[in-house]
Formats: structure tokens, C-alpha cells, sequence
């Protein structure tokens, strides 16, 4: 049985030379589905949790035709793909709410460190202590979902040397994350943090993957992937959803033989403190080289490429991604694999001689056309 499925994307606004442009505050008093993030130049759209794919799709590029005609009603002005101020300017922070306190000790402490865009997958767990069990497999394969998604190598109209600039942007916080062994624990820490003042509020535990729900950390009911990169294809997006549901569902339907929880006697050579350690640096490999990131697998200690550990899941999810009739939905996977995410993409143009901007521009009208053929499709349907 599928569980439900629901994104927060976070976006860039500019023009089509790919400058970045202030308008979310103004998107989110006009618009549904959209809020307002710190800094104006980012804004967030949330869908609905559904179960089914084709749904899903239509819930991702509803809002942006809803933006990008609303955008054209203002000017010059369109969506930015990448995750990151690909051409600046990292120098100063624009607020969309000067009034807001949580937002101000956010550009006091962080400053533009934080002024990216991603998108957030949550997945709807209803059973508290099968969430958690979920989220001790994800976070130690979050780095996985990185390298399908970078899509930030620039910065300030520079190359930066990473695949991923917005993930080793993004303080880690609080700096120190265990391995939730139950729900009490996950309860008496969050407390503790927010006690210590580690934690300003439930949200700002900011780490690869995390539980969630509508009243946290008491009542829970998804896990959110928060590493990934902004995906500006929504079938490669829907792709990634379907890798990370079907790990999730082969680690319920796991028996004893095949254990995929790492606190599970024998799942691991390793303990749960050096499972900390090796993710860190995972995270950190990946954020550098995404598909190409030299990796330790968590359960063997086996050092392998990204790209290769993705290829070996992708055989495991496949048939119980058949059984569900999702595999239509998984196969983008293979393509991303092949062809490289948008960062690899990206840099392939840029060490052709295309400068960051003219790669940008030309980005930016793929990513339109890919929207207008989807929409076309689902209007057809």
C-alpha cells in the first residue's frame, strides 16, 4: 500500500538573464499555496499529502502556472532553477517580514548562508515508532537523494568546486543529531534543545531528514527529507519520491534476515555514534561530487561511488515498485544516472566555455517548456 506524499518547494524568483528578484512577499499575499521565506527573493509552495503519482503532478505544476502567470503580469520576471544565489548577491539579505523575531535571528545568525531553494519531501507515516524507524534508514541514505538532486554549483556568478553549494551552506543544527532510538527520546531532546536554546523552535531542527507533524515533537505523522536540492524537472522529482517510498516500504516489509533498521542487533558493523560520523562525511562527499562522491555504505563499511550504491537500490526497489504499479514513475532514476543530475549537467556547458549566467538563462526556458508539455499532457488526460 502507498503512503501519502507531499512537498514544500522552495524558489527563486528574477528575471531570464537569471538574476534573482525580491517578489515572495508579494507572491505570497497574492497567490495560494505559496509563504514567505526570511529572505524576499525565495518563496515556498506547499502541496497537499495524496497518494497517487499522477495527482502529485498535477500538484507541483499547478502553482507554478498559477506563479509564472503571475510573474509575466509583473514584468520581465520568471522562476530560477538552482538551489542556490547562482549569480549573487550573497552580500546582503533582502527581509520579506522585518516585523517577524524568528526571521531576524535567522539573518543575525546565519545571513545569506541560508537563502536557498530546495525541495522538502515529506512522507506520511501514521504510526509514530515505524516513522522513526524510517527515519534512522533515511538519514543514513539521505546523501543518496543529494546526489540525484544537486543542482547548485555556482555561486555569486562563480564556479564554486561543489556539485551541491547550498548543502554545505546550510548550518547543520543543532550540530549534533542521534539516532532516535523511540518517540519518548525524540520528545525529551527536542526539549532539551529548545530548554538550551540550541533549538529556537520545533522547525529549526535543520538536518538531512527529520520527523515531522502538526504538532511536534508530541504528535507525528511524516518524515521530511529536507536534502535535496531544488529539482526543476517534476518527473525527476517524482522519481527521487518513489526511491525514497520504496526504501521506506522494504524497510517495513524487512524480516529479520534482511534488517534495514541500523539500531537492530547485526543490521550494522558499526555503532550508532561511527553511523553519525560516517553520514556526516557522506553528506559532505556528496555535496562535493554528487553522483561521482566516493561513499561508505552504513551496513558493510564497503567504499563505493554514489552512482553505483543508486544503481544497486534502484534493482532492490524495482520489483516491490512494479507490485505497487509505481515503476513508471521510478524509471527517471536510470536517466539521472546516465545523463547526470542539473549540477553535472551544468558544469559539463560550463567546461565547454559557458559562462554561469548564459547556462542559467538557457535553464530557465528547458524548465519552462518541460512545464508547458506537462501541463499539456495533464489538461489532455
Amino acid at each position: 500500500m502507498l503512503l501519502s506524499k507531499g512537498f514544500e518547494v522552495e524558489l527563486f524568483t528574477g528575471r531570464f538573464s537569471g538574476e534573482s528578484i525580491g517578489l515572495g512577499q508579494d507572491i505570497a499575499e497574492t497567490l495560494p499555496y505559496f509563504v514567505c521565506e526570511p529572505d524576499n527573493r525565495n518563496v515556498q509552495y506547499i502541496t497537499p499529502p495524496l497518494m497517487y503519482y499522477d495527482r502529485i503532478l498535477g500538484a507541483l505544476i499547478e502553482p507554478r502556472r498559477l506563479l509564472r502567470h503571475y510573474l509575466h503580469s509583473l514584468g520581465d520576471y520568471t522562476i530560477l532553477p538552482g538551489s542556490t544565489l547562482s549569480l549573487g548577491h550573497t552580500n546582503q539579505f533582502y527581509r520579506s517580514t522585518p516585523d517577524n523575531p524568528y526571521h531576524t535571528y535567522i539573518e543575525q545568525t546565519y545571513g545569506t548562508d541560508v537563502v536557498t531553494a530546495g525541495a522538502h519531501i515529506n512522507i506520511g507515516i501514521p504510526d509514530t515508532e515505524s516513522l522513526l524507524r524510517a527515519y534512522r534508514l533515511i538519514r543514513l541514505e539521505a546523501p543518496l537523494f543529494l546526489a540525484l538532486s544537486a543542482s547548485s554549483p555556482f555561486l555569486d556568478d562563480t564556479i564554486t568546486g561543489l556539485h551541491s553549494t547550498r548543502w554545505q551552506l546550510i548550518p547543520k543544527t543543532p550540530a549534533h543529531v542521534p539516532f532516535f532510538s523511540d518517540h519518548q527520546h525524540f520528545v525529551t531532546w527536542t526539549k532539551e534543545q529548545l530548554s538550551n536554546g540550541s533549538m529556537q523552535n520545533v522547525r529549526h531542527l535543520w538536518c538531512s531528514v527529520r520527523p515531522s507533524g502538526t504538532a511536534c515533537p508530541c504528535s507525528l505523522n511524516r518524515l521530511e527529507l529536507r536534502i535535496s536540492d531544488l529539482v526543476s524537472d517534476p518527473l525527476a522529482l517524482l522519481a527521487i519520491t518513489t526511491l525514497l517510498e520504496m526504501r521506506i516500504l522494504m524497510l517495513f516489509n524487512s524480516s529479520k534476515s534482511s534488517r534495514l533498521d541500523p539500531l537492530d542487533p547485526g543490521t550494522s558493523k558499526f555503532t550508532p555514534d561511527e553511523l553519525i560520523e560516517i553520514t556526516a562525511y557522506n553528506e559532505q562527499s556528496v555535496a562535493a561530487k554528487s553522483l561521482d562522491a566516493m561513499v561508505v555504505h552504513w551496513q558493510t563499511g564497503e567504499w563505493l561511488s554514489a552512482r553505483e550504491w543508486l544503481f544497486t537500490l534502484y534493482e532492490q526497489v524495482q520489483p516491490l515498485a512494479k507490485e505497487n504499479n509505481v515503476d513508471f514513475w521510478l524509471k527517471p532514476i536510470l536517466r539521472i544516472l546516465d545523463e547526470g543530475n542539473e549540477a553535472q549537467q551544468w558544469l559539463k556547458l560550463y567546461a565547454k566555455g559557458e559562462m554561469p549566467g548564459s547556462i542559467l538563462s538557457r535553464a530557465i526556458q528547458t524548465v519552462q517548456h518541460q512545464e508547458m508539455v506537462l501541463m499539456d499532457e495533464l489538461v489532455a488526460a
